[in-house]
């Protein structure tokens, strides 16, 4: 990472791959393939360096991912209750394992072509705007899947989760202060491409083929 980390402290990223993939057909959709490997691996070569360590929130058999390397988390939270547990799993495993991490910043897996400065940049605008966490926005859209989360709300977020049944990420991060951070388009491409359906999986494969 390129943080100040005297400042900043380390980071801890989460790879949010619990979901069911139903559009596409259920399974893992991080795994289907894209320009020639999975979609995970552009995804970890784009997050992996912009934080200090990573870890991916998956469900069920954790070896189906053990040729990453990576700590493999399922959701603390039962029944695939969205990208919240996700968060929540990571914030969690971060205070236990990396007890000096201020911040946890989330990764949605199926968008391959995220910035290579989305940690630093939201960082950068807590830190700027003295706001508790930050989500990245293009196009006039939110991306509350890739944001920037204190660890220590932690606790606050469990509560809502099982007290409150919260699932909507806005539902929750409407009590806190939080920044958008904008970034514009890279070669035409919307950075928070998502691939969700066969056909836009087609397309990211034709986006991959024309870039230079």
């Amino acid at each position: 990472m390129t943080n100040d980390n005297s400042v900043v402290g380390p980071v801890v990223g989460v790879l949010l791959a619990g979901g069911l993939g139903r559009r596409m057909g259920g399974g893992d959709k991080p795994l289907n393939t894209l320009g020639g490997k999975p979609i995970l691996d552009h995804v970890i070569t784009r997050a992996a360096p912009q934080v200090d360590t990573l870890i991916l929130n998956a469900n069920g058999d954790s070896s189906r991912f053990s040729h990453y390397g990576l700590p493999v988390v399922a959701d603390v939270i039962d029944g695939y209750a969205g990208p919240l547990a996700g968060i929540l799993t990571g914030m969690e495993w971060a205070a236990e394992h990396v007890p000096d991490a201020r911040w946890l910043v989330s990764f949605a897996t199926d968008a391959p072509f995220f910035p290579e400065n989305l940690t630093n940049r939201l960082v950068a605008a807590c830190e700027e705007g003295q706001a508790q966490m930050a989500c990245a926005r293009s196009r006039d859209r939110s991306h509350p899947v890739f944001a920037l989360w204190p660890i220590d709300l932690a606790d606050d977020l469990r509560r809502a989760m099982v007290d409150e049944d919260m699932r909507k990420i806005d539902r929750w991060t409407g009590r806190y202060s939080i920044v958008s951070v904008v970034f514009d388009d890279e070669e035409g491409i919307d950075p928070f491409f998502n691939i969700n359906r066969v056909e836009d999986l087609a397309a990211a494969e034709q986006l991959i083929r024309n870039r230079p």
